[in-house]
């Protein structure tokens, strides 16, 4: 089995935060309330969905580095369906 790449470095900060904040198309950076608050309850959702899924996994007898791969390569094959909102 040949060595997996390096994975990118997280951020020090969370995203949404002031440290690392969410960012528009254009670099401006999103501040509107809701907007950073629906964004964090979408992220909490996802990360309770995906850890879900690696519980069922690992007890089911899958690899958990196979798992999370997978569960990687699903998010990097989504598209959001919109053009970039225009300022």
């Amino acid at each position: 089995m040949s060595p997996k790449p390096p994975r990118p470095p997280l951020p020090v900060a969370p995203y949404g935060s002031p440290q690392n904040p969410w960012r528009a198309p254009d670099g401006g950076i999103v501040s509107c309330t809701e907007k950073l608050k629906v964004m964090a309850e979408n992220l909490a959702e996802l990360r309770q969905c995906a850890q879900d899924v690696l519980e069922d996994a690992v007890l089911m007898g899958c690899d958990e580095a196979q798992v999370k791969e997978a569960l990687l390569a699903e998010i990097a094959a989504l598209s959001s369906g919109y053009a970039p909102k225009e300022n």
